[in-house]
């Protein structure tokens, strides 16, 4: 009989039928997945102090940068995150303040709350490996530290009483001080339940925001870091403790932001987004390829030997002292300067493009880089450079053909 119904169903009713099922399936599609151990850096909205703190009292942090996962935003700057002070003692005469928090709470500009799952971790490099040692560790913070006025160190075990805290702590205790985390201070939150988020806005081109969780991506990224020695583990595709740690150790030997995510820029650096320039180092933009990092750098470096070489072969000193015996011609003094305006222009990209953000500036800023390539290029043909330097360009000129390939042929 229902059946029935529906085959009759006048055309504007089916019409809005398939648009609610459409509606529908498009909200399904559109849940994405942040995973168990995902770092969120935000700011405290208020100041945390052992002095005055109290167990169960909430406490408010900012979001600091955009969340995306694979290309969808998911959490928007300026969202907030509750915390809650799980355990605090002040400081005493011999002993220093302590506090630990947990979080439990995310809402985003629009009023949507989300239950999480979080607990304190640190964007500090070697208090973050001493966390990772002990992945049972709870992290808390302790007062008469350096940094932040409150040292985040881990302590104890998850499964112990707050009494092992104090305990394991031992001579970290010992500067008699409070707790003092002032309003705007960074902390990092990491999930420790994955949290599924609706995705917010169109799909849009990766940028420093941006983190991969698809499991081809997270098993690329294995096969890298096990060939430069960072992972030992199977190559499967989940991003578990493993490789997280793997991740978060190659980000800061290479300078990258350290939170253990397999976020955009770490992406690029191992050479997982690249296009048409397969193995170039190069990422997709709007406005053209983007170097990786290394490969912007190894053409800092190139760039700014070829100057010391065309500084040397005009005798001039690392001070701009000249020879007063040598007779100079205009186009050699000429590519002096124009090699180093290109080597200065080659830093500021540098800078760019580790800073990521933005793939579009950071493309333009290489197109810009390439006009003042053309000036070289003018100067050289004025100039009478020595064969050395002339090599030398001629391997910056190829290394420049990845941003643009028809520059190779423009000279």
């Amino acid at each position: 009989m229902q059946t029935s119904r529906m085959r009759f169903m006048p055309g504007a009713a089916w019409s809005l039928a398939l648009s609610l099922l459409a509606a529908s399936g498009l909200a399904a599609q559109a849940r994405v997945l942040l995973p168990e151990g995902s770092v969120i850096i935000v700011r405290t909205a208020t100041p945390l102090q052992s002095a005055n703190a109290q167990v169960g009292q909430a406490f408010s942090t900012v979001v600091v940068d955009t969340v995306r996962v694979d290309d969808y935003t998911v959490i928007p700057a300026g969202s907030r995150v509750r915390g809650i002070i799980s355990f605090v003692r002040p400081a005493t005469r011999q002993e220093s303040g302590v506090i630990e928090v947990a979080f439990d709470r995310l809402t985003l500009a629009d009023g949507t709350v989300y239950a999480i799952d979080g607990k304190l971790t640190s964007t500090d490099t070697t208090e973050r490996r001493q966390i990772d040692a002990d992945p049972d560790a709870r992290v808390v913070l302790v007062g008469g530290r350096s940094g932040i006025g409150g040292v985040i160190a881990g302590a104890g075990s998850e499964n112990s009483p707050t009494s092992g805290i104090l305990a394991a702590l031992g001579g970290l205790l010992s500067q008699g001080r409070n707790v003092d985390v002032p309003a705007g201070t960074r902390l990092a939150v990491q999930l420790d339940q994955p949290l599924t988020l609706r995705a917010r806005g169109a799909l849009r081109a990766p940028d420093a925001f941006t983190l991969y969780t698809a499991a081809d991506r997270i098993r690329a990224a294995q096969q890298v870091l096990a060939q430069q020695n960072y992972y030992r583990g199977s190559v499967n595709g989940q991003l578990d403790d493993a490789t997280r740690r793997a991740l978060f150790e190659y980000q800061v030997d290479k300078g990258l932001p350290a939170t253990g995510n397999l976020d955009w820029r770490t992406a690029r650096s191992l050479g997982l987004l690249t296009t048409a320039a397969v193995g170039a180092g190069t990422a997709g933009s709007t406005f053209g390829a983007v170097l990786s990092t290394e490969t912007a750098a190894t053409l800092r470096r190139n760039a700014q030997t070829l100057v010391g070489r065309q500084r040397q072969d005009l005798s001039v000193s690392g001070i701009a002292q000249v020879d007063a015996s040598r007779a100079y011609v205009t186009g050699d003094v000429d590519l002096w300067f124009a090699l180093s305006a290109f080597a200065d222009n080659a830093s500021l990209y540098e800078q760019l493009v580790r800073g990521g953000g933005n793939t579009d500036a950071a493309a333009l800023a290489g197109q810009a880089l390439l006009n003042a390539a053309r000036r070289v290029d003018t100067a050289m043909q004025n100039a009478r450079p020595s064969s050395a330097v002339h090599s030398a360009w001629t391997s910056i000129r190829r290394q420049l053909s990845i941003i643009d390939p028809a520059y190779a042929n423009a000279y």
